[in-house]
């Protein structure tokens, strides 16, 4: 990598996590641009669609909601879920290993922005049972 190589990155440059709930286009991170200490992308939900209760040992996470609306649930510091209607401009802080889910509830598809710090805990989607690797387009 040289230069401003994979400094501006789309969505649909970057190889895709898909799933039955979504997908995830990893836009910076170690293995696209070689950002170490964070990584993150773009998450589309489409409508009634979300990803299950799950955490991310060791990491802290941003969720940005860039369009639609849901449920987004956090766990309190007793491990109570905590669940918020977001929509877009809500920035969600997820603190370090808590449990988390979020659920699309509006009439259309759901965007996000995710960040995670430090880069790695997305990694561990690829051992799902529905992940599909969706190949960049171009």
């Amino acid at each position: 990598m040289s230069g401003m190589e994979r400094i501006f990155v789309y969505p649909e440059e970057v190889d895709t996590f898909a799933f039955d709930w979504g997908r995830l286009a990893l836009t910076v991170g170690p293995e696209v641009n070689g950002a170490g200490r964070f990584s993150g992308g773009v998450v589309d939900l489409e409508k009634g669609q979300g990803h299950a209760r799950h955490n991310h040992p060791g990491a802290e996470e941003i969720i940005f909601v860039i369009a639609g609306t849901g449920e987004q649930m956090v766990e309190d510091e007793e491990g109570n879920p905590v669940v918020h209607e977001v929509h877009p401009g809500c920035t969600v802080y997820v603190p370090e290993s808590r449990y988390h889910s979020t659920l699309n509830t509006g009439d259309g598809p759901m965007r996000l922005f995710v960040v995670y710090a430090p880069a790695g805990p997305e990694q561990a989607l690829r051992a799902l049972p529905d992940f599909r690797l969706v190949p960049a387009k171009g």
